[in-house]
């Protein structure tokens, strides 16, 4: 079994489980080192190349995690819509 759950169902995805706090971590992180790692460089400072790039590592590291739960959630979402669209335009067409 994996660590990261790849495949999910609509019902599943609202859960808030180990991927969701993975990815609110790996957003802080990358969030930190990128602000922290942009300043160091527009100094000219090596290390904050290093941030900058570890930040960039940690934000690809957050769509890995959360993308795959976040596409399924999207597209019931998108369901929901359509159905909700053509039923308001059932009911326009009635009260034409």
């Amino acid at each position: 079994m994996a660590f990261l759950r790849r495949r999910w169902t609509p019902e599943a995805a609202e859960e808030w489980t180990k991927e969701d706090w993975l990815a609110a971590i790996l957003a802080s992180l990358s969030y930190i080192f990128l602000a922290v790692g942009l300043a160091l460089s527009l100094l000219l400072m090596w290390k904050g190349y290093l941030l900058f790039l570890l930040g960039i590592f940690f934000a690809l590291a957050m769509y890995y995690v959360v993308d795959p739960k976040l596409k399924v959630m999207s597209s019931e979402y998108e369901a929901k819509q359509r159905k909700y669209i053509s039923e308001v335009e059932k009911a326009q067409r009635w009260e034409e």
